[in-house]
This record gives C-alpha cells, sequence and structure tokens, in this order.
C-alpha cells in the first residue's frame, strides 16, 4: 500500500488532486477533518474556528497532533479499501513535524508530493472559485501564505519526493495526477483552460 500525501500553498490544486484519486475510488484522507472533529466536540462552529482550535491542538498535544491524529484514519483507510486499491491519498501537510511523523509511521511507503503555483495563477483561481469573500481578497491571501510558510509548509514542500507544476491546463493537471496514483488515463474537459480548480472545502 502507497501513501502519499499532498503539500501545497493555497490555490495551488491539492483539492483537485484529491478529487482525482475521489473519482477513481482511491481513498482520501483530509488532515483539516481532525480539525472540524475537534472543533464538533469543543461545540465550535468549524467555519469559524478551524484555525484556533488548530493552534490550540497543537499546544495540548504537540506540533505533530494533527498527524498523529490523521495517522489512525490512515491505516483505518488502508484496511477497508480493499485488495484491489494500492494508494492512500492524504490531503494537507503543512510543517516539518508532520512530514516527520508520516515518514517514521510509514518509512518507504510515503512519498510526499509538492504542488507548485505562482501566486498570481493561485490568486486568481481562488478569486474565480469565490468561496468567501477573502478568495477575492490579494492580501488576505498574502498573509494566508505568510501563515502557512511561518508553520513551516516551505520546507515540506522543499523536501518533497516528486514536485508538480501545475501552471498548464486542468486536464494535463489530472493526467499527472493520474499517472502519479497510476491511474488509467481519461480524456477530461479542458474549457477550463489554465484555471485549475482550487482547494475543497477543507480551507486548505
Amino acid at each position: 500500500m502507497r501513501v502519499i500525501g499532498t503539500v501545497g500553498l493555497p490555490g495551488s490544486g491539492k483539492g483537485e488532486a484529491a478529487t482525482v484519486a475521489t473519482e477513481a475510488g482511491i481513498p482520501v484522507v483530509v488532515m483539516g477533518d481532525v480539525i472540524r472533529e475537534a472543533c464538533r466536540n469543543r461545540g465550535l462552529d468549524p467555519a469559524e474556528h478551524h484555525g484556533r482550535v488548530a493552534g490550540e491542538l497543537r499546544e495540548e498535544e504537540g506540533p505533530d497532533a494533527i498527524a498523529a491524529r490523521t495517522v489512525p484514519r490512515i491505516r483505518e483507510a488502508i484496511e477497508t479499501a480493499g485488495s484491489d486499491v494500492e494508494t492512500v491519498l492524504v490531503d494537507g501537510l503543512r510543517s516539518p513535524v508532520e512530514l516527520e511523523r508520516f515518514r517514521e509511521a510509514f518509512d518507504d511507503d510515503f512519498t510526499l508530493v509538492a504542488i507548485r503555483a505562482p501566486f498570481n495563477v493561485r490568486a486568481d483561481r481562488l478569486a474565480e472559485r469565490g468561496r468567501d469573500a477573502a478568495d477575492a481578497d490579494i492580501e488576505a491571501l498574502r498573509e494566508r501564505d505568510e501563515r502557512e510558510l511561518d508553520l513551516g509548509l516551505g520546507e515540506v514542500i522543499d523536501a518533497a519526493d516528486v514536485e508538480i507544476d501545475n501552471t498548464d491546463s486542468l486536464s494535463a493537471f489530472r493526467d499527472r495526477i493520474r499517472d502519479l496514483l497510476g491511474i488509467d488515463a481519461e480524456s477530461d474537459d479542458t474549457t477550463g483552460g489554465d484555471a485549475v480548480r482550487a482547494e475543497r472545502g477543507d480551507g486548505s
């Protein structure tokens, strides 16, 4: 069983990679789900308190708390996937300690994939997505990038085993992800041009 983790700045395409995996029947474990569950357990709205609770978890349980809580979810996904599934995708690594936890847990079966795209490309994608007002706010994106990088996300990107430059068409990106996941190539509608869809609702 292969465990593939993805890392990238907001709007890079991690969510689209997860969508490709899901469409092919590959289990996807989203690290943000750990935080959402913790929010609900504390009687808090994940949409409002996601960042606060993530910080509290790291303070209470250590800097690798979210990864530590994710590892059992990955193992469960492996156990329930079935013999014909050979890969689990983990969406949303952010810090070197999280990477270390996954490498310790899965050793050579773990592969880290960095998805890269320039700031202006990511900003355009997030604005097109328009999930909330912040998606169209350039300064808000710069601040969000800084927060992510302060957690060590840049170091994780630099430590990746594989890099994908996501500046081409949606079809080309999805083909690259399929190749990475060992999925037979399919034909995509390329009407999306260069605007590869941005991240899913986990805020990553």
